[in-house]
Protein backbone atom coordinates (compact mmCIF):
# COMPACT_ATOMS: atom_id res chain seq x y z
CA UNK A 1 0.00 0.00 0.00
CA UNK A 2 2.77 2.41 0.95
CA UNK A 3 4.69 1.70 -2.24
CA UNK A 4 1.61 2.33 -4.39
CA UNK A 5 0.99 5.63 -2.61
CA UNK A 6 4.59 6.66 -3.16
CA UNK A 7 4.33 5.71 -6.82
CA UNK A 8 1.20 7.84 -7.25
CA UNK A 9 2.94 10.80 -5.66
CA UNK A 10 6.00 10.27 -7.85
CA UNK A 11 3.88 10.16 -11.01
CA UNK A 12 1.95 13.26 -9.91
CA UNK A 13 5.21 15.09 -9.24
CA UNK A 14 6.74 14.08 -12.57
CA UNK A 15 3.57 15.05 -14.42
CA UNK A 16 3.49 18.43 -12.71
CA UNK A 17 7.11 19.02 -13.65
CA UNK A 18 6.33 18.06 -17.24
CA UNK A 19 3.41 20.48 -17.43
CA UNK A 20 5.47 23.30 -15.90
CA UNK A 21 8.76 22.81 -17.76
CA UNK A 22 7.51 21.24 -21.03
CA UNK A 23 10.57 19.01 -21.73
CA UNK A 24 11.33 18.68 -25.45
CA UNK A 25 8.76 21.51 -25.92
CA UNK A 26 5.95 18.98 -25.90
CA UNK A 27 2.49 20.45 -25.15
CA UNK A 28 1.27 20.47 -21.54
CA UNK A 29 -1.61 18.16 -22.46
CA UNK A 30 0.75 15.31 -23.40
CA UNK A 31 2.34 15.27 -19.93
CA UNK A 32 -1.02 15.43 -18.14
CA UNK A 33 -2.54 12.68 -20.29
CA UNK A 34 0.58 10.52 -19.94
CA UNK A 35 0.51 10.80 -16.14
CA UNK A 36 -3.17 9.93 -16.04
CA UNK A 37 -2.68 6.94 -18.34
CA UNK A 38 0.25 5.70 -16.28
CA UNK A 39 -1.67 5.50 -12.99
CA UNK A 40 -4.32 3.41 -14.77
CA UNK A 41 -1.90 1.14 -16.64
CA UNK A 42 0.04 0.42 -13.45
CA UNK A 43 -3.18 -0.51 -11.67
CA UNK A 44 -2.88 2.36 -9.18
CA UNK A 45 -6.34 3.65 -10.11
CA UNK A 46 -9.12 1.42 -11.48
CA UNK A 47 -10.23 2.36 -14.99
CA UNK A 48 -13.82 3.00 -13.90
CA UNK A 49 -12.65 5.46 -11.25
CA UNK A 50 -10.43 7.21 -13.78
CA UNK A 51 -13.41 7.49 -16.13
CA UNK A 52 -15.50 8.86 -13.29
CA UNK A 53 -12.81 11.47 -12.60
CA UNK A 54 -12.82 12.49 -16.27
CA UNK A 55 -16.60 12.92 -16.26
CA UNK A 56 -16.37 15.29 -13.29
CA UNK A 57 -15.09 17.84 -15.77
CA UNK A 58 -17.96 17.52 -18.25
CA UNK A 59 -19.37 20.97 -17.47
CA UNK A 60 -15.91 22.51 -17.78
CA UNK A 61 -15.29 20.81 -21.15
CA UNK A 62 -18.58 22.08 -22.54
CA UNK A 63 -17.90 25.57 -21.25
CA UNK A 64 -14.46 25.65 -22.87
CA UNK A 65 -15.74 24.30 -26.18
CA UNK A 66 -18.41 26.99 -26.33
CA UNK A 67 -15.98 29.79 -25.48
CA UNK A 68 -13.38 28.59 -27.98
CA UNK A 69 -16.00 28.41 -30.75
CA UNK A 70 -17.18 31.94 -29.92
CA UNK A 71 -13.64 33.28 -29.86
CA UNK A 72 -12.50 31.66 -33.08
CA UNK A 73 -15.65 32.82 -34.89
CA UNK A 74 -15.10 36.38 -33.64
CA UNK A 75 -11.45 36.32 -34.69
CA UNK A 76 -12.23 35.08 -38.18
CA UNK A 77 -14.93 37.72 -38.66
CA UNK A 78 -12.64 40.62 -37.73
CA UNK A 79 -14.24 41.54 -34.41
CA UNK A 80 -10.91 41.64 -32.58
CA UNK A 81 -9.30 43.91 -35.18
CA UNK A 82 -12.29 46.24 -34.95
CA UNK A 83 -12.14 46.44 -31.15
CA UNK A 84 -8.38 46.87 -31.27
CA UNK A 85 -8.59 49.78 -33.70
CA UNK A 86 -11.06 51.66 -31.52
CA UNK A 87 -8.96 51.01 -28.40
CA UNK A 88 -5.84 52.42 -30.06
CA UNK A 89 -7.72 55.53 -31.20
CA UNK A 90 -9.15 56.07 -27.72
CA UNK A 91 -5.63 55.83 -26.25
CA UNK A 92 -4.57 58.87 -28.30
CA UNK A 93 -0.93 57.88 -28.61
CA UNK A 94 -0.43 57.00 -24.93
CA UNK A 95 0.76 53.50 -24.10
CA UNK A 96 -0.28 54.01 -20.47
CA UNK A 97 -3.82 54.95 -21.51
CA UNK A 98 -3.95 51.95 -23.83
CA UNK A 99 -2.79 49.77 -20.93
CA UNK A 100 -5.66 51.05 -18.74
CA UNK A 101 -8.24 50.56 -21.51
CA UNK A 102 -7.15 46.96 -22.14
CA UNK A 103 -7.18 46.25 -18.40
CA UNK A 104 -10.71 47.63 -18.00
CA UNK A 105 -11.97 45.60 -20.97
CA UNK A 106 -10.36 42.49 -19.50
CA UNK A 107 -12.04 43.06 -16.14
CA UNK A 108 -15.48 43.33 -17.77
CA UNK A 109 -15.00 40.25 -19.94
CA UNK A 110 -13.77 38.21 -16.97
CA UNK A 111 -16.62 39.27 -14.72
CA UNK A 112 -19.39 38.52 -17.19
CA UNK A 113 -17.93 35.80 -19.45
CA UNK A 114 -15.30 34.09 -17.23
CA UNK A 115 -11.52 34.24 -17.00
CA UNK A 116 -11.16 31.59 -19.70
CA UNK A 117 -13.10 33.83 -22.07
CA UNK A 118 -10.68 36.66 -21.32
CA UNK A 119 -7.72 34.48 -22.21
CA UNK A 120 -9.38 33.21 -25.39
CA UNK A 121 -11.19 36.37 -26.51
CA UNK A 122 -9.00 39.25 -25.37
CA UNK A 123 -5.54 37.91 -26.27
CA UNK A 124 -6.06 37.99 -30.07
CA UNK A 125 -7.55 41.49 -29.75
CA UNK A 126 -4.50 42.66 -27.81
CA UNK A 127 -2.19 41.34 -30.50
CA UNK A 128 -4.22 43.20 -33.10
CA UNK A 129 -4.13 46.40 -31.01
CA UNK A 130 -0.35 46.19 -30.54
CA UNK A 131 0.18 45.73 -34.26
CA UNK A 132 -2.03 48.70 -35.08
CA UNK A 133 -0.40 50.86 -32.40
CA UNK A 134 3.11 49.76 -33.51
CA UNK A 135 4.12 48.96 -29.96
CA UNK A 136 5.46 45.79 -28.29
CA UNK A 137 2.61 43.45 -27.38
CA UNK A 138 4.09 41.86 -24.23
CA UNK A 139 2.95 44.43 -21.60
CA UNK A 140 -0.62 44.15 -22.87
CA UNK A 141 -0.45 40.38 -23.15
CA UNK A 142 0.41 40.19 -19.46
CA UNK A 143 -2.81 42.09 -18.77
CA UNK A 144 -4.84 39.30 -20.39
CA UNK A 145 -3.29 36.70 -18.09
CA UNK A 146 -3.33 38.66 -14.83
CA UNK A 147 -6.76 40.29 -15.02
CA UNK A 148 -8.26 36.93 -16.01
CA UNK A 149 -7.40 35.62 -12.54
CA UNK A 150 -7.66 38.87 -10.55
CA UNK A 151 -11.28 39.47 -11.56
CA UNK A 152 -12.33 35.82 -11.49
CA UNK A 153 -14.34 35.96 -8.26
CA UNK A 154 -16.42 39.05 -9.04
CA UNK A 155 -19.36 36.75 -9.87
CA UNK A 156 -19.95 32.98 -9.64
CA UNK A 157 -19.66 32.73 -13.46
CA UNK A 158 -16.31 34.55 -13.57
CA UNK A 159 -14.30 31.33 -13.20
CA UNK A 160 -15.18 27.65 -13.80
CA UNK A 161 -13.11 26.90 -10.68
CA UNK A 162 -15.83 28.64 -8.64
CA UNK A 163 -18.32 26.02 -9.78
CA UNK A 164 -15.84 23.21 -9.13
CA UNK A 165 -15.11 24.37 -5.57
CA UNK A 166 -18.67 25.11 -4.48
CA UNK A 167 -20.27 22.30 -6.48
CA UNK A 168 -24.02 22.25 -5.96
CA UNK A 169 -23.80 24.85 -3.17
CA UNK A 170 -22.82 28.00 -5.07
CA UNK A 171 -24.07 31.03 -3.10
CA UNK A 172 -26.78 33.08 -4.78
CA UNK A 173 -25.86 36.38 -6.38
CA UNK A 174 -26.47 38.83 -3.52
CA UNK A 175 -24.66 36.82 -0.79
CA UNK A 176 -21.82 36.32 -3.26
CA UNK A 177 -21.46 40.05 -3.85
CA UNK A 178 -21.56 40.75 -0.11
CA UNK A 179 -18.73 38.27 0.46
CA UNK A 180 -16.57 38.97 -2.58
CA UNK A 181 -17.43 42.51 -3.74
CA UNK A 182 -14.77 44.35 -1.72
CA UNK A 183 -12.11 41.60 -2.02
CA UNK A 184 -12.63 41.60 -5.81
CA UNK A 185 -12.24 45.38 -6.08
CA UNK A 186 -9.05 45.26 -4.01
CA UNK A 187 -7.64 42.36 -6.03
CA UNK A 188 -8.36 44.11 -9.34
CA UNK A 189 -6.95 47.43 -8.11
CA UNK A 190 -3.81 45.96 -6.55
CA UNK A 191 -3.10 43.84 -9.63
CA UNK A 192 -3.44 46.91 -11.86
CA UNK A 193 -1.05 48.99 -9.76
CA UNK A 194 1.58 46.26 -9.39
CA UNK A 195 1.42 45.19 -13.03
CA UNK A 196 1.61 48.79 -14.20
CA UNK A 197 4.71 49.31 -12.03
CA UNK A 198 6.27 46.06 -13.28
CA UNK A 199 5.74 47.19 -16.90
CA UNK A 200 6.65 50.86 -16.39
CA UNK A 201 9.76 50.76 -18.60
CA UNK A 202 7.92 49.06 -21.46
CA UNK A 203 5.12 51.66 -21.27
CA UNK A 204 7.39 54.72 -21.25
CA UNK A 205 7.10 55.53 -24.96
CA UNK A 206 4.23 56.50 -27.21
CA UNK A 207 2.25 54.67 -29.88
CA UNK A 208 0.20 55.45 -32.97
CA UNK A 209 -2.33 58.19 -32.31
CA UNK A 210 -4.81 57.26 -35.00
CA UNK A 211 -5.31 54.12 -37.06
CA UNK A 212 -7.84 53.25 -39.70
CA UNK A 213 -10.64 51.02 -38.45
CA UNK A 214 -12.28 48.72 -40.97
CA UNK A 215 -16.09 48.64 -40.68
CA UNK A 216 -17.48 45.61 -38.91
CA UNK A 217 -19.38 43.38 -41.32
CA UNK A 218 -22.40 41.18 -40.66
CA UNK A 219 -20.37 38.24 -39.37
CA UNK A 220 -18.54 40.44 -36.91
CA UNK A 221 -21.77 41.96 -35.61
CA UNK A 222 -23.15 38.45 -35.25
CA UNK A 223 -20.13 37.42 -33.18
CA UNK A 224 -20.35 40.57 -31.03
CA UNK A 225 -24.07 40.04 -30.45
CA UNK A 226 -23.42 36.40 -29.56
CA UNK A 227 -20.87 37.38 -26.92
CA UNK A 228 -23.32 39.84 -25.36
CA UNK A 229 -26.18 37.33 -25.42
CA UNK A 230 -23.89 34.65 -23.98
CA UNK A 231 -23.04 36.94 -21.06
CA UNK A 232 -26.76 37.49 -20.40
CA UNK A 233 -27.49 33.77 -20.68
CA UNK A 234 -24.69 32.87 -18.28
CA UNK A 235 -25.83 35.45 -15.74
CA UNK A 236 -29.38 34.07 -15.95
CA UNK A 237 -28.52 30.38 -15.63
CA UNK A 238 -26.04 31.14 -12.85
CA UNK A 239 -28.75 32.97 -10.92
CA UNK A 240 -31.00 29.93 -11.34
CA UNK A 241 -28.26 27.53 -10.26
CA UNK A 242 -28.00 25.79 -13.66
CA UNK A 243 -24.65 24.43 -14.90
CA UNK A 244 -22.92 26.80 -17.32
CA UNK A 245 -21.29 24.30 -19.68
CA UNK A 246 -24.17 23.25 -21.90
CA UNK A 247 -25.62 26.78 -22.43
CA UNK A 248 -22.16 28.05 -23.36
CA UNK A 249 -21.54 25.17 -25.78
CA UNK A 250 -24.93 25.74 -27.41
CA UNK A 251 -24.25 29.47 -27.84
CA UNK A 252 -20.83 28.78 -29.32
CA UNK A 253 -22.12 26.14 -31.73
CA UNK A 254 -25.10 28.28 -32.83
CA UNK A 255 -22.90 31.33 -33.43
CA UNK A 256 -20.37 29.37 -35.45
CA UNK A 257 -23.14 27.67 -37.47
CA UNK A 258 -24.92 30.94 -38.30
CA UNK A 259 -21.72 32.63 -39.47
CA UNK A 260 -20.51 29.61 -41.44
CA UNK A 261 -23.86 29.21 -43.21
CA UNK A 262 -23.98 32.93 -44.02
CA UNK A 263 -20.42 32.82 -45.40
CA UNK A 264 -20.97 29.42 -47.06
CA UNK A 265 -17.69 28.38 -45.47
CA UNK A 266 -16.36 24.98 -44.44
CA UNK A 267 -16.38 24.34 -40.66
CA UNK A 268 -12.95 22.69 -40.92
CA UNK A 269 -11.16 26.03 -41.35
CA UNK A 270 -12.64 27.19 -38.03
CA UNK A 271 -12.34 23.95 -36.09
CA UNK A 272 -8.69 23.28 -36.95
CA UNK A 273 -7.52 26.56 -35.34
CA UNK A 274 -9.07 25.85 -31.92
CA UNK A 275 -6.75 24.72 -29.11
CA UNK A 276 -8.43 21.36 -28.47
CA UNK A 277 -5.44 20.09 -26.48
CA UNK A 278 -6.73 21.93 -23.41
CA UNK A 279 -9.49 19.31 -23.02
CA UNK A 280 -7.19 16.27 -22.47
CA UNK A 281 -5.04 18.49 -20.25
CA UNK A 282 -7.98 19.15 -17.92
CA UNK A 283 -9.11 15.51 -18.05
CA UNK A 284 -5.63 14.26 -17.17
CA UNK A 285 -5.37 16.59 -14.19
CA UNK A 286 -8.74 15.42 -12.85
CA UNK A 287 -7.57 11.79 -13.05
CA UNK A 288 -4.37 12.59 -11.16
CA UNK A 289 -6.34 14.31 -8.39
CA UNK A 290 -8.52 11.20 -8.10
CA UNK A 291 -5.38 9.06 -7.81
CA UNK A 292 -4.04 11.32 -5.06
CA UNK A 293 -7.34 10.91 -3.27
CA UNK A 294 -6.57 7.19 -2.99
CA UNK A 295 -3.46 7.98 -0.93
CA UNK A 296 -5.50 9.38 1.96
CA UNK A 297 -4.37 12.97 1.43
CA UNK A 298 -7.98 14.26 1.59
CA UNK A 299 -8.60 12.90 5.08
CA UNK A 300 -5.26 14.22 6.33
CA UNK A 301 -5.87 17.70 4.95
CA UNK A 302 -9.39 17.75 6.41
CA UNK A 303 -7.99 16.90 9.86
CA UNK A 304 -5.39 19.65 9.60
CA UNK A 305 -8.05 22.15 8.58
CA UNK A 306 -10.37 21.23 11.45
CA UNK A 307 -7.49 21.56 13.92
CA UNK A 308 -6.62 24.98 12.48
CA UNK A 309 -10.21 26.19 12.75
CA UNK A 310 -10.33 25.16 16.41
CA UNK A 311 -7.25 27.29 17.12
CA UNK A 312 -8.34 30.35 15.11
CA UNK A 313 -10.99 30.73 12.41
CA UNK A 314 -9.40 33.81 10.87
CA UNK A 315 -5.95 32.25 11.06
CA UNK A 316 -7.24 29.12 9.35
CA UNK A 317 -8.83 31.26 6.63
CA UNK A 318 -5.59 33.15 5.98
CA UNK A 319 -3.40 30.04 5.97
CA UNK A 320 -5.81 27.99 3.83
CA UNK A 321 -6.12 30.77 1.26
CA UNK A 322 -2.34 31.16 1.07
CA UNK A 323 -1.71 27.41 0.81
CA UNK A 324 -4.28 27.04 -1.98
CA UNK A 325 -2.78 30.06 -3.75
CA UNK A 326 0.62 28.36 -3.87
CA UNK A 327 -0.82 24.88 -4.45
CA UNK A 328 -2.84 26.04 -7.45
CA UNK A 329 0.40 26.95 -9.18
CA UNK A 330 1.72 23.43 -8.63
CA UNK A 331 -1.22 21.32 -9.79
CA UNK A 332 -3.38 23.94 -11.60
CA UNK A 333 -6.33 25.63 -9.94
CA UNK A 334 -9.08 23.42 -11.40
CA UNK A 335 -7.85 20.17 -9.81
CA UNK A 336 -6.75 22.19 -6.77
CA UNK A 337 -10.32 23.47 -6.49
CA UNK A 338 -11.68 19.95 -6.82
CA UNK A 339 -9.28 18.72 -4.12
CA UNK A 340 -10.17 21.65 -1.85
CA UNK A 341 -13.88 21.09 -2.39
CA UNK A 342 -13.59 17.50 -1.14
CA UNK A 343 -11.55 18.62 1.88
CA UNK A 344 -14.09 21.32 2.73
CA UNK A 345 -16.97 18.84 2.51
CA UNK A 346 -15.27 16.66 5.12
CA UNK A 347 -14.02 19.45 7.40
CA UNK A 348 -17.13 21.71 7.18
CA UNK A 349 -15.31 24.91 8.24
CA UNK A 350 -16.98 28.35 8.70
CA UNK A 351 -17.93 30.27 5.56
CA UNK A 352 -15.02 32.70 5.83
CA UNK A 353 -12.58 29.78 5.48
CA UNK A 354 -14.41 28.49 2.41
CA UNK A 355 -14.39 31.95 0.83
CA UNK A 356 -10.68 32.46 1.56
CA UNK A 357 -10.06 29.10 -0.10
CA UNK A 358 -11.85 30.31 -3.21
CA UNK A 359 -9.79 33.50 -3.31
CA UNK A 360 -6.61 31.42 -3.10
CA UNK A 361 -7.77 29.13 -5.90
CA UNK A 362 -8.82 32.03 -8.15
CA UNK A 363 -6.14 34.65 -7.48
CA UNK A 364 -3.17 32.47 -6.54
CA UNK A 365 -2.53 31.26 -10.13
CA UNK A 366 -1.21 34.72 -11.02
CA UNK A 367 2.11 33.48 -9.67
CA UNK A 368 2.99 30.97 -12.40
CA UNK A 369 2.31 30.29 -16.02
CA UNK A 370 0.40 27.02 -15.53
CA UNK A 371 -1.51 28.03 -12.38
CA UNK A 372 -4.88 28.34 -14.06
CA UNK A 373 -6.61 27.00 -17.13
CA UNK A 374 -7.06 30.61 -18.29
CA UNK A 375 -3.29 31.14 -18.33
CA UNK A 376 -2.75 27.90 -20.26
CA UNK A 377 -5.35 29.05 -22.82
CA UNK A 378 -3.54 32.39 -22.92
CA UNK A 379 -0.28 30.57 -23.66
CA UNK A 380 -1.92 28.64 -26.48
CA UNK A 381 -3.24 31.89 -27.96
CA UNK A 382 0.12 33.65 -27.97
CA UNK A 383 1.94 30.59 -29.29
CA UNK A 384 -0.44 30.59 -32.22
CA UNK A 385 0.81 34.12 -32.96
CA UNK A 386 4.38 32.78 -33.03
CA UNK A 387 5.32 34.14 -29.59
CA UNK A 388 5.91 32.54 -26.18
CA UNK A 389 6.45 33.41 -22.51
CA UNK A 390 8.62 31.10 -20.43
CA UNK A 391 7.99 29.89 -16.89
CA UNK A 392 10.62 32.11 -15.26
CA UNK A 393 9.65 35.19 -17.30
CA UNK A 394 6.10 34.91 -16.01
CA UNK A 395 7.24 34.10 -12.47
CA UNK A 396 9.40 37.23 -12.39
CA UNK A 397 6.28 39.35 -12.88
CA UNK A 398 3.99 37.09 -10.83
CA UNK A 399 5.98 37.40 -7.59
CA UNK A 400 5.55 41.17 -7.79
CA UNK A 401 1.88 41.18 -8.70
CA UNK A 402 0.11 38.29 -6.97
CA UNK A 403 1.09 38.48 -3.25
CA UNK A 404 -0.15 42.06 -2.57
CA UNK A 405 -3.48 41.36 -4.27
CA UNK A 406 -3.89 38.07 -2.38
CA UNK A 407 -3.08 39.69 0.96
CA UNK A 408 -5.58 42.50 0.43
CA UNK A 409 -8.36 40.23 -0.88
CA UNK A 410 -8.14 37.63 1.89
CA UNK A 411 -7.67 40.34 4.52
CA UNK A 412 -10.80 42.13 3.32
CA UNK A 413 -12.83 38.90 3.36
CA UNK A 414 -11.72 38.20 6.95
CA UNK A 415 -12.63 41.74 8.03
CA UNK A 416 -16.09 41.39 6.48
CA UNK A 417 -16.63 38.43 8.81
Amino acid sequence: MLSSHLTIWAIAGATTAGVLIRPFKLPEAIWAAAGAALVVVLGLLPAHQALGAVTKGNDVYLFLIGMMLLSETARREGLFDWVAGHAVNMAGGSQRRLFTLVYAIGAVITAFLSNDATAVVLTPAVYAAARKARTPALPYLFICAFIANAASFVLPISNPANLVLYGAHVPSLWPWIKSFGLPSLLAIGATYVCLRLAMRKELAGGCERRVEVEPLHAGGWTALGALVVTAIVLMTVSFKGIDLGLPTAIMGALTAAVVLVRDRASPWALVKDISWSVLPLVAGLFVLVEALHQTGVIATLAQWLMAGVQRSVNGAAAVTGAVLAVGSNVINNLPAGLLASTVLQQARPPQVVIDATLIGVDLGPNLSITGSLATILWLAAIRREGDDVGFFRFLKVGVLVMPPALLLAIGARILIG
